[in-house]
């Protein structure tokens, strides 16, 4: 998947679960094809960044109905983690501190890198 494609559908999977603007069957069909890191990062975006907010219930509920969708979710996550750019974002990066966009195009670009 190219640089610019893959940017998109990840700001599509985060955005969609972060305003609802997407179902999670059309969320899981962008996550399965998005590299596990990616996916990793993604979720624990949208957990730390809506710990404790008002909209916390709406999000993390989204974000549970796409996890549940398919225990391939899990495995990705699961494989994610143990991947050496989810080490490097948070030994460098904090979750809170960038915004949705910003915050792709940083991992997008050290995915690709």
């Amino acid at each position: 998947m190219s640089f610019e494609r893959q940017q998109a559908a990840a700001l599509r999977i985060l955005e969609g679960i972060e305003n609802g603007t997407m179902s999670a069957a059309d969320s899981f069909a962008l996550v399965e094809e998005a590299d596990p890191a990616l996916v990793y990062l993604l979720f624990t975006w949208l957990r730390r960044r809506y710990a404790g907010h008002p909209n916390a219930d709406a999000v993390i509920g989204r974000l549970v109905a796409v996890v549940d969708r398919d225990p391939l979710v899990g495995q990705l996550m699961k494989e994610g983690q143990a991947d050496p750019v989810v080490a490097w974002f948070e030994e460098e990066h904090s979750y809170t501190a960038l915004r949705a966009r910003e915050f792709v195009e940083l991992i997008v670009d050290k995915l690709e890198s």
